[in-house]
């Protein structure tokens, strides 16, 4: 059971080091597709590369994070509200399609704080 809890811990974060790493790089480097389709969903360029840059942020912490824990959860709690944003934007333009990826990131973030040990959320 532990290794499982280990592994899913694991996975949610290489799935959020990919899914967020490709995003923003596309934003960053301003792939066409990506800024016309951030144009279409009401972003403009500025904006884009806003969030691209804040996502690429939480990418490289995700990645430092894998020798230091605390930068790991932080970054994780940073792209959680951009992956709800990414879900809502896409549900807001009925774009349903291409929602899965947002949708996977929110479950991820929330698989990675949960499995993770040194991760305590008390209210």
């Amino acid at each position: 059971m532990k290794n499982l809890v280990n592994v899913s811990h694991w996975i949610a974060n290489a799935y959020l080091i990919y899914a967020f790493g490709y995003a923003s790089l596309f934003k960053v480097f301003q792939k066409q597709s990506m800024m016309e389709n951030m144009n279409n969903f009401g972003f403009g360029k500025v904006w884009t590369l806003f969030i691209g840059y804040g996502e690429l942020l939480g990418v490289i912490g995700l990645i430092v994070g894998i020798w230091m824990h605390q930068v790991k959860n932080l970054s994780v709690l940073w792209l959680f509200p951009f992956a709800i944003g990414a879900l809502i934007t896409h549900f807001a333009h009925n774009d349903y399609q291409y929602h899965y990826t947002a949708l996977f990131c929110c479950i991820a973030c929330m698989v990675a704080l949960v499995t993770d040990k040194n991760f305590k959320l008390i209210l």
